[in-house]
């Protein structure tokens, strides 16, 4: 397994605690030399629009700064069209019509020749599950994207189950295997994927239009999650770290913006809401296309994942807009926060481990600007969609010069 990209695309270190630099055209893609246009088809589901799609997203934005056009075949057309920003990306509509349905791959395979793409990228099990059919029928290599573990990928074990066996079946034709951090890369080598076609890039996110006011907070805290909300992101430790925090005077509000899975989570959690008599500290916003303009008003950013993490988005893209986090310590979250330095980790499923770490930030025994000014710094470093963009990039240059006579 490899880290990309190198040290050499991503730009020099800055100091953690000080002023930092405007964000300059240093982060930008580093120039390439005049050649054709690289046409990449990227399989996505396309059902929902949270991390996995945002990744897609801005490497559709991103990449025709390397020399790659990007476009989308999309197996669940739904809220990825809608609410994409990548508008100029060509999107085709590959209805599966189960989870089995092959036959989607010969349209698929008739989209690549027609347009002359020339590598196919899947994201979820299904698209890998259709691209390792497609490929070969249409003579491009295939690339996989790993953004969570996907045996260990819900409350639902006989689907996990199911979903590892066709991962690790479809990636024997993939050619190459992008992880989104260091613990999705040791997880999908525990699978039995060969080594040698793992690499690292880590997920990243632009620098947003409105950053949090660099003033403390002062008064009632504002704690924030943004999440497809679901039973592994823990959102039901959240609230009982809130009725701990509550109980002992420490005052917090929290607001929780995102979708939730179903009607059925929705109204357990609402239903633990009132159990622990916190209905008036609690604003549910529902799902939003302005993430920047609501981390701008939290205080906090609590991330409680149980498992089934990869890299989320939503971490790194409370950091670039100045907002500290507090997260667990799921797959690659300590690699992108380190604890105590650019936010707090938690224990997974401890509520009492979690309502400590939040009132460590809002007591002061860490100091929640330099937790905000090396977050920032860290972003800019290590996660921003360009060095995310240079990473799958130099996947795809190593994966062509392989493919060449």
């Amino acid at each position: 397994m490899s880290t990309l990209p190198s040290d050499n695309l991503l730009p020099s270190a800055f100091p953690l605690v000080g002023p930092l630099p405007a964000a300059p055209r240093e982060f930008a893609l580093p120039p390439q030399p005049a050649i054709e246009t690289i046409r990449v088809l990227h399989l996505i589901n396309g059902e929902h629009y949270a991390g996995a799609e945002r990744v897609q997203d801005l490497l559709a934005k991103c990449l025709p700064e390397a020399g790659f056009r990007v476009g989308f075949a999309c197996v669940k057309l739904d809220l990825f069209d809608a609410m994409r920003e990548s508008r100029s990306a060509p999107l085709y509509d590959v209805p599966m019509w189960s989870r089995l349905d092959l036959l989607a791959a010969r349209k698929v395979a008739n989209i690549v020749r027609r347009n002359r793409y020339q590598i196919l990228h899947a994201h979820t099990v299904r698209t890998a599950m259709l691209g390792a059919v497609a490929a070969p029928m249409a003579g491009v290599p295939l690339v996989y994207h790993a953004h969570s573990p996907a045996s260990h990928d819900s409350t639902r074990r006989r689907r996990d189950l199911l979903n590892g066996v066709v991962e690790r079946l479809s990636l024997r034709r993939a050619a190459r295997v992008i992880a989104v951090s260091e613990a999705i890369a040791q997880h999908i080598a525990r699978e039995g994927c060969d080594a040698a076609k793992i690499r690292v890039v880590h997920n990243g996110v632009p620098y947003p239009a409105v950053l949090r006011d660099p003033t403390p907070p002062d008064g009632e805290w504002t704690l924030g999650v943004t999440a497809l909300f679901r039973p592994r992101k823990g959102i039901e430790v959240l609230l009982e770290a809130m009725a701990i925090l509550r109980g002992r005077a420490v005052p917090v509000h929290l607001r929780a913006v995102g979708m939730f899975e179903s009607p059925r989570y929705k109204a357990e959690i609402a239903a633990r809401v009132q159990k622990l008599k916190l209905g008036d500290h609690v604003t549910w916003t529902g799902f939003t296309r302005d993430v920047a303009g609501e981390l701008a008003r939290m205080d906090l950013f609590v991330l409680p994942s149980l498992f089934g993490e990869g890299l989320p988005m939503v971490v790194l893209e409370a950091m670039a807009a100045g907002v500290p986090v507090v997260a667990t310590g799921v797959a690659g979250i300590p690699e992108a926060v380190r604890h105590g330095r650019d936010g707090l980790i938690a224990a997974p499923g401890d509520a009492a481990d979690l309502a400590g770490a939040i009132a460590g930030v809002i007591r002061g025994e860490y100091d929640w600007s330099t937790l905000r000014i090396n977050a920032l710094a860290r972003h800019a470093r290590r996660f921003s969609d360009r060095s995310m963009a240079a990473g799958v990039a130099a996947v795809y240059r190593e994966l062509l010069d392989l493919c060449r006579p």
